[in-house]
């Protein structure tokens, strides 16, 4: 990814693509951009092959899916093991996202969800059982994402 060079259109690409995947078709973003409907798929296909889109997936409202609880769970596992531990820590039942944090204490975030308390606290046990540390455990009310501003071509021209 490091030989990657991104420029104003691939920008718009991600933009576009992170606002709405599922909706948006390469001869809108083509509109967008000023170029060609091909030009845009095969920039995808770029973009998807040096792993800068690593896939595409739904986002889920777990609590209008049943799923009221949101749990982030801040862990501490042994440095050299941690980004080792995400495949297995993925692999939890409950567990939708785990993130190494490289400052701190504690170096892993994993979030799970779940209709009960009953259900989420194994998360927890099953991460003791794996020999981290849980250091502290957070409820979740709401979340909200948004695609990363820099890449909004037409917002940058703006402030720019």
């Amino acid at each position: 990814m490091d030989d990657v060079d991104i420029d104003n259109v691939d920008r718009a690409i991600l933009y576009a693509l992170q606002e709405d995947a599922r909706n948006t078709s390469s001869g809108d973003i083509a509109k967008r951009t000023g170029t060609s409907d091909s030009t845009v798929r095969k920039r995808i296909q770029r973009l998807e092959s040096n792993d800068v889109i690593k896939g595409y997936s739904a986002d889920v409202d777990y609590q209008t899916a049943g799923y009221p609880l949101r749990m982030l769970l801040f862990c501490t596992a042994p440095i050299p093991e941690r980004g080792s531990l995400m495949p297995e820590i993925l692999d939890i039942d409950g567990v939708v996202s785990v993130q190494e944090l490289v400052t701190g204490e504690q170096n892993l975030l994993v979030t799970a969800v779940g209709e009960t308390d009953s259900e989420i606290t194994p998360v927890a046990q099953e991460l003791l059982d794996m020999g981290l540390t849980v250091a502290d455990e957070v409820l979740v009310r709401s979340h909200e994402a948004t695609p990363f501003s820099r890449f909004d071509v037409e917002r940058q021209g703006e402030d720019g």
